[in-house]
């Protein structure tokens, strides 16, 4: 594991971390507990896995309202 300063940032730290709810609860906990560099970093590769769940909790939301049937009536319009 490479060592960066912690005032430095790559590039998708800088892109992803404005507004990113994940990133929030890792500051969190990072102020709430004395964590490790190596904690900090599991906690950094669970954002995607985190991530990923909302998607697929967003997509089966969409599937089940795309599949539940018409909800109103055709009217033919003269």
């Amino acid at each position: 594991m490479n060592e960066q300063n912690p005032n430095q940032q790559t590039a998708g730290e800088r892109v992803g971390h404005h507004g990113c709810l994940c990133r929030e609860v890792l500051d969190r906990l990072h102020e709430c507990f004395d964590v490790s560099p190596g904690v900090r970093q599991h906690l950094a590769n669970s954002r995607i896995e985190f991530l990923k769940a909302i998607r697929e909790v967003i997509d089966h939301r969409i599937e089940r309202l795309s599949n539940s049937g018409q909800r109103g009536a055709k009217i033919a319009v003269e």
